[in-house]
């Protein structure tokens, strides 16, 4: 006598029935695998793209909006700093190499921000087609950038001001596509690149063709014939003692602030952590109710196929046959509970990232599946075999001739 089928019989008789129960766990175990996959994704990704970057100076404000703005570029400045002052920092003997950032203007939401060819080395991009910008007002585009706003190089488009929405454009300064990054899934990728001298330029009243003509600087900063301004500087240490000394050194004796990657992170991740597990405590109290609702579902279904059982008995099926008959049963409920809960999880994933192309998430991909989700599946199994555990007892105990009496 085939038990996983004849189980699978039984519960296709209550449509109804084995399909809310199943919904009703798939929906706990959904969001379960939704906050598993963005937590992961989202660590590993934040991880990666402060790789490299031992401190972020920036005008003073949170240290918080500092970094996020600077390094993984999902938040506005806190302002901008004297290019004096940074280049005064650079010549620290415990600074090794600095970056500066020069932001303020975007293309259709996408970033443009000024740099030097050191801010491509320190993520090891490569170029797929075309070549690094060399003159002001020439362009190196992020891969998703161009394929989202499908652009080539040669192309040509007119910056806005502002960072994340539109103000007014500059339409007296286009931007140049030399180069299109290769894809490298960091924060690269959602970015146009230019030079400083390009951010520079793009707000200057005047127009002063031959210094457009001109070569940009590709390490270090700038030369500045007259007061400039950078947003905010990448920076790396020179030996271990620079930790110590270094952000104390700004924070305390400069017009700028300090701030750490690594440790200001950690702490962002700290405050997320409460908000994961009130919904991972909501998703676990989904799947009790769930389990509850297997458990009654076998137990009334139970009471009406007592006679049932009474003749599997007499057509030769042992106690131990029926109580692996109502195990398989809540088993499979809630192993098609894990499929479908899983399989929506990342369906809710990858629409949450089409809608916020732009946003902290837009790099996370529904495509990704992780060893903790075979936990899922693993709990979700030993759910149903709780659940169960009653009716199948219930059923083991089944007495024959009082059943068949009764009838």
């Amino acid at each position: 006598m085939n038990m996983l089928k004849l189980s699978w019989k039984y519960l296709v008789a209550k449509p109804l029935n084995t399909g809310l129960n199943i919904l009703l766990l798939a929906l706990g175990l959904a969001i379960i695998t939704v906050l598993i996959l963005i937590q992961d994704q989202f660590e590993n990704k934040m991880t990666k793209d402060a790789e490299g970057i031992d401190l972020v100076v920036g005008a003073k404000g949170s240290p918080l909006q500092l970094i996020l703005s600077s390094v993984y570029h999902i938040d506005y400045p806190t302002g901008n700093i004297d290019m004096e002052e940074a280049q005064s920092l650079s010549r620290n003997r415990l600074v090794k190499n600095i970056i500066p950032l020069g932001m303020g203007d975007n293309y259709q939401g996408y970033r443009i921000v000024g740099t030097n060819h050191d801010y491509l080395e320190l993520y090891k991009a490569e170029i797929e087609n075309g070549e690094v910008w060399r003159k002001p007002f020439d362009v190196v585009l992020g891969a998703v950038v161009a394929e989202k706003l499908n652009l080539k190089v040669g192309d040509s488009f007119i910056g806005s001001h502002g960072i994340g929405s539109s103000s007014h454009e500059h339409d007296e300064h286009p931007y140049k596509i030399t180069g299109i990054l290769a894809k490298s899934s960091n924060v690269l990728d959602n970015l146009i690149l230019t030079s400083i001298e390009s951010v520079w330029y793009s707000h200057d009243e005047g127009h002063d063709h031959d210094k457009f003509e001109a070569d940009v600087t590709t390490s270090g900063f700038p030369p500045a014939d007259e007061d400039r301004e950078v947003t905010s500087l990448l920076l790396q240490y020179r030996n271990p003692m620079a930790a110590v000394q270094l952000p104390r050194f700004i924070n305390s004796r400069t017009s700028m602030q300090a701030a750490s990657p690594s440790f200001e992170i950690s702490r962002l991740f700290e405050l997320l952590g409460v908000g994961v597990k009130l919904i991972q405590g909501l998703a676990f109290a989904i799947i009790v109710i769930a389990g509850l609702g297997i458990f009654i579902a076998l137990f009334n279904s139970l009471k009406e196929r007592k006679y049932d059982l009474a003749v599997m008995r007499t057509l030769g099926a042992s106690s131990f046959q029926l109580f692996v008959h109502i195990v398989l049963e809540g088993i499979i409920l809630t192993f098609l509970g894990a499929l479908i809960g899983i399989a929506i999880g990342h369906l809710f994933l990858a629409v949450l990232v089409m809608q916020n192309e732009q946003g902290a998430i837009s790099g996370l991909s529904a495509a990704v599946f992780l060893r903790e989700e075979l936990y899922i599946i693993g709990y979700a199994i030993a759910v149903g075999f709780m659940a169960s555990l009653i009716p199948a007892w219930t059923a083991y105990q089944t007495d024959i001739a009082k059943q068949l009496t009764k009838s």
